[in-house]
């Protein structure tokens, strides 16, 4: 007798609407988040709203997203009751839950990301198609241990392998490259590149025939500018460098960022351009530099002194760099003064430049509210920050000023960022298309041979 088959069971089919519960992180990234989810449901743990409470309080760009999150959870209480659900902007609904205190899960540990946890298991449980949504990397690899669908909080986030790198390779005919060389400007572009892109364009016959032109923003082609190889000392060692001066030349170029791994030379040319243009050709009042205050490693806690004196201890590699300038550009005399200028060491020269306000420090915290016009502001580290971040530093910019993002996308020391989704990256990537930006990834290390050996080796 052959067996009896038993009656095959229907596959468990999910619903097409997906539930996501929030991670406390998300929010405090982006307080957009409530509105990037489509007509989905948005879930809360109450313990979510116990964190945001705890950030609130604090000065930081944690604290005013943790605010800005409570106000629109505060709106939505006039839209019915959170428990039951109630209806967002983007067509989904959201609901804030207590997560179940049972430990079937094995998570004894009675904490926030736990609690996240446990309340995924219960709605997947009651038929729901949940994922957890959470900026911490353990909290996705805990949910993916015991059976539950997490993912990173994508909004915000580019493809760092594909990330824009404002140069480009072009095989071209002879005669075209000999024009460019000519001084000819070319109206025929390839309608693929951007504006303020860079190509370089190599012979179809000859190997060593090629030039480095430049996309500009009506669409035609022309050599990049030759007396931007040599700013205030400082001489451009590789195509990346030249592109780079003749992006932070520009004037109609207001926002520059330059991506690059250690030594490659980002802040040393922002510097340079920025004394040249300041001193030299007198287009901005003066220079404010300024970094995100991430420390490396242990912090060593509060530092004494003024806002100048704590500043200078993370300004330091911005003084190596001037230190680095003024010793391979010593001081001229202007043209027409009676005396040579005294010669005085680079300290000393820095001091003069911040006695003089020629040269401005200022810590991120306290740019939000200015409006900073008719400066070159150079924002160092800028892989430390959020797209939200940086979208506020930007904003700063007032009439006449440019501004210099510079940063290596494999530094990060944000435990919540990453290459792709770090605000250095995320502005590269979105405002390629526009005329007043330009980028270049810079790719060869020029500080020394062994920083260049550590940066690919290591």
């Amino acid at each position: 007798m052959s067996p009896v088959k038993e009656p095959r069971k229907k596959a468990k089919r999910l619903p097409k609407t997906k539930t996501f519960v929030m991670d406390t992180n998300v929010l405090l990234h982006s307080p957009v988040a409530l509105d990037v989810f489509d007509d989905n449901h948005i879930v809360l743990a109450i313990d979510v709203l116990e964190e945001l409470d705890n950030f609130k309080t604090q000065s930081s760009e944690l604290g005013r997203n943790a605010r800005e999150s409570i106000r629109k959870l505060d709106a939505l209480c006039a839209e019915g009751n959170l428990s039951k659900g109630v209806r967002l902007p983007c067509g989904g609904t959201l609901r804030v839950l207590v997560s179940p205190t049972d430990e079937t899960l094995g998570l004894t540990v009675n904490n926030a990301d736990n609690s996240i946890i446990r309340l995924a298991s219960r709605l997947g449980s009651e038929g729901e198609r949940v994922i957890i949504v959470s900026m911490d990397i353990n909290v996705r690899v805990k949910a993916n241990a015991l059976g539950l669908d997490a993912e990173d909080f994508e909004h915000e986030k580019v493809n760092f392998d594909e990330l824009y790198s404002g140069l480009s390779s072009l095989v071209v005919t002879n005669e075209m490259i000999d024009r460019i060389y000519d001084g000819q400007v070319l109206e025929s572009v390839p309608t693929d590149y951007f504006p303020n892109m860079f190509l370089e364009l190599k012979s179809d016959t000859d190997d060593d025939h090629h030039a480095i032109a430049r996309v500009f923003p009506n669409g035609s082609l022309a050599e990049i500018n030759l007396k931007t190889n040599v700013i205030y000392g400082i001489e451009a060692r590789n195509i990346e460098q030249r592109i780079a001066f003749e992006l932070l030349m520009d004037p109609e170029v207001s926002l520059v960022t330059l991506v690059g791994q250690a030594g490659t030379g980002k802040t040393l040319l922002a510097i340079a351009a920025g004394l040249e243009l300041v001193q030299h050709g007198h287009q901005y009042d003066r220079i404010l530099v300024s970094r995100p205050i991430v420390p490396l490693g242990k912090d060593i806690g509060y530092l004494p002194g003024s806002k100048e004196e704590k500043l200078s201890h993370w300004m330091e590699p911005i003084f190596d760099n001037l230190d680095y300038i003024f010793r391979t550009h010593p001081a001229t005399t202007p043209q027409g003064a009676k005396k040579p200028i005294k010669q005085s060491t680079p300290q000393a020269r820095i001091s003069h430049l911040m006695q003089t306000n020629v040269l401005e420090l200022e810590a991120l915290t306290y740019i939000r509210g200015r409006s900073i016009s008719n400066q070159f502001i150079i924002i160092d580290e800028a892989q430390n920050l959020t797209p939200h971040e940086v979208k506020t530093v930007i904003s700063r910019a007032g009439e006449g000023s440019k501004v210099i993002l510079t940063g290596d996308p494999y530094q990060i020391d944000n435990p919540y960022l990453d290459a792709s989704s770090n605000g250095l990256t995320y502005v590269a990537e979105r405002l390629k298309e526009l005329p007043i930006h330009g980028h270049v990834t810079l790719r060869q290390s020029e500080r020394s041979l062994l920083a260049a050996t550590a940066a690919e080796q290591l």
